[in-house]
């Protein structure tokens, strides 16, 4: 059957789906605790041995190495979330329908973007 023409996606899809999904999951959920841990151990290579020359070098290093653990953790907390509520529609048996036209969103493109809930049609007009 077209993806056009269905509604919504039958029960062994959407565990296709999910399986897809969870495995996603797994992977972001581990890469966050990883960071996590980096943010909360900053100073594995301490500058206490080091000249005083060098500490505003390592004090400047440490600060851009921060900031980007934390925006990459920032955003993998959203991927996160974004997942955990893909499997809630997947329950709800909502999985695949996009948010704006109703349509049931490419299979090529959930497999690609298992998290999303619009359609191509509806992404590319946000850019209109």
């Amino acid at each position: 059957m077209d993806d056009k023409k269905k509604t919504r996606y039958g029960d062994e899809e959407l565990m296709e789906f999910k399986e897809l999904i969870i495995s996603k999951y797994d992977g972001a959920v581990k890469e966050y605790t990883l960071l996590q841990q980096a943010l909360k151990n900053p100073n594995e290579n301490d500058t206490e041995s080091t000249s005083s020359s060098y500490m505003t070098l390592d004090d400047g290093q440490y600060t851009f190495e921060k900031e980007n653990l934390t925006q990459q953790a920032a955003r993998l907390k959203k991927f996160i979330d974004a997942l955990d509520n893909a499997l809630i529609r997947i329950e709800n048996k909502t999985y695949g329908v996009c948010k704006v036209t109703g349509n049931l969103i490419g299979k090529k493109r959930l497999m690609a973007v298992p998290h999303t809930t619009l359609s191509m049609e509806a992404k590319l007009n946000q850019y209109k």
